[in-house]
């Protein structure tokens, strides 16, 4: 039967609010998506708090995880070596996303080096998570174009997911970072990357409306691609990027697709339930006083 691996992304719908959520809000939120059955949870990440005021608290959202009866390992981001530094002092993280553009300005923007400086980060990541027993994901942010005027084309893509698949990395993930990928490109790309780097998982990180959303997950899922990131009612986006805030895959959305085309899943409906309604009250804006 055909199968899908979901990753669901509370720190990406999280990070670019305006308002704080607080540590405990945080943390109840994450121990119902824990009994949800996602592959992966995106729970926070080790970045500097000026940057994202709002995961400052990731360490202490992690102390207070029920980590005992789920199967459903946790992913933090990172933008640099010191964060993985601190990362891999966590038993109880099994990921580290590190997001690589090949758009020199968001690469800049994002994480205040150039992409030549941010592979030689990723070498270095890698053996940090090799001696501490870590994956490192690489997400390829615009990786199907970008809103800059940098050049793009599959080829600069690829040449860049050779020279990370050479050191050793067997997770990564096409990101639409801020939504303007063509269903077309999305499925270039993932038939292009899957019989070529047949040592890596590939997935999807894809950003986009509710117009587009079905495109996107088709085209990929077309290519064989079997990962996807999601996060409940579409939220987030990458504040870096300086640009309006182009929401992530919605989960429901996602599992209407696998529903509709018989696609099997670890996902409890009813802990979804459950966790759908949370999310209303965890993203709701604070009235002022």
């Amino acid at each position: 039967m055909k199968k899908i691996k979901i990753t669901e992304c509370p720190r990406d719908a999280m990070q670019g609010l305006s308002w704080f959520i607080n540590t405990s809000t945080k943390a109840d939120y994450l121990n119902a998506l824990l009994e949800v059955g996602f592959d992966t949870l995106d729970f926070g990440s080790f970045v500097s708090p000026k940057a994202i005021p709002q995961l400052r608290d990731t360490s202490e959202v992690l102390s207070k995880l029920n980590l005992s009866n789920t199967s459903t390992k946790l992913l933090a981001i990172i933008a640099n070596l010191r964060g993985g530094e601190e990362a891999v002092k966590f038993e109880e993280i099994r990921y580290l996303g590190f997001p690589f553009s090949i758009s020199e300005t968001f690469q800049q923007r994002n994480t205040n080096s150039s992409i030549e400086q941010s592979l030689s980060t990723v070498e270095k990541l890698q053996t940090l998570c090799e001696n501490n027993n870590k994956e490192l994901l690489i997400y390829i942010s615009m990786a199907f174009g970008n809103p800059y005027g940098d050049i793009w084309n599959d080829e600069i893509a690829i040449k860049w997911i050779e020279k990370i698949a050479s050191l050793g990395i067997r997770s990564i993930a096409l990101a639409d970072t801020v939504g303007i990928a063509k269903a077309t490109d999305v499925n270039y790309m993932f038939k292009a990357v899957i019989p070529t780097f047949t040592n890596v998982n590939f997935g999807a990180h894809l950003h986009c409306t509710n117009d587009n959303w079905k495109l996107k997950v088709s085209a990929a899922w077309d290519a064989g691609c079997r990962n996807f990131d999601s996060a409940m009612k579409g939220l987030g986006g990458c504040p870096m990027a300086e640009d309006e805030l182009v929401g992530n895959l919605a989960t429901e959305n996602l599992l209407s697709y696998l529903e509709e085309n018989k696609i099997e899943s670890n996902i409890s409906s009813e802990h979804f339930a459950k966790a759908l309604i949370m999310a209303s009250n965890v993203f709701q804006e604070p009235l002022a006083t």
